[in-house]
């Protein structure tokens, strides 16, 4: 048994990969909290409400985790290279990092905006709705590193 446990330690030292983690944390919360948004806008529920605002406060702290941990990768692993891919990457990433940031000011700032029906309700909810191309654009670009690197890997074998 001591034996199993430290040979799935030791795998799962070998695997870690914090950038993976980290992005595939914040571009999975973001999308429920659009998700609980639409719950709320019909429902008027504050408890759906309060739900989208500790996703987007949580979100907000594990994108800098994901964008450092994707530039170290970067540097590290694919030598900086300045490809397409890579600079849209950067450029979505602080996007998304921007637009959290106002999220989170705004809905911290008036902590019932979703009870008033003026324009800063609106700018609030399409901040939300903005995210999730962004994330979407990410894990799509994401998502070819990752196929490009295994097939790179396959042809070495």
């Amino acid at each position: 048994m001591a034996g199993k446990k430290k040979g799935l330690l030791r795998e799962m030292r070998e695997t870690f990969f914090l950038h993976a983690i980290a992005a595939h944390f914040s571009n999975g919360l973001i999308p429920v909290a659009v998700l609980y948004l639409l719950l709320t806008l019909p429902t008027g529920n504050p408890f759906f409400e309060h739900t989208v605002e500790h996703l987007i406060v949580i979100s907000l702290m594990a994108i800098p985790v994901s964008f450092f941990s994707g530039l170290h990768d970067w540097k590290t692993k694919y030598r900086g290279a300045k490809t397409p891919v890579f600079l849209k990457k950067i450029r979505l990433s602080i996007l998304l990092f921007a637009l959290a940031v106002v999220t989170v000011t705004v809905r911290i700032s008036i902590p019932d905006i979703m009870y008033y029906n003026n324009w800063l309700h609106w700018v609030y909810i399409v901040l939300l709705l903005a995210m999730l191309p962004v994330v979407t654009l990410l894990g799509h670009y994401g998502g070819k590193l990752s196929a490009a690197s295994r097939q790179t890997a396959a042809r070495k074998k």
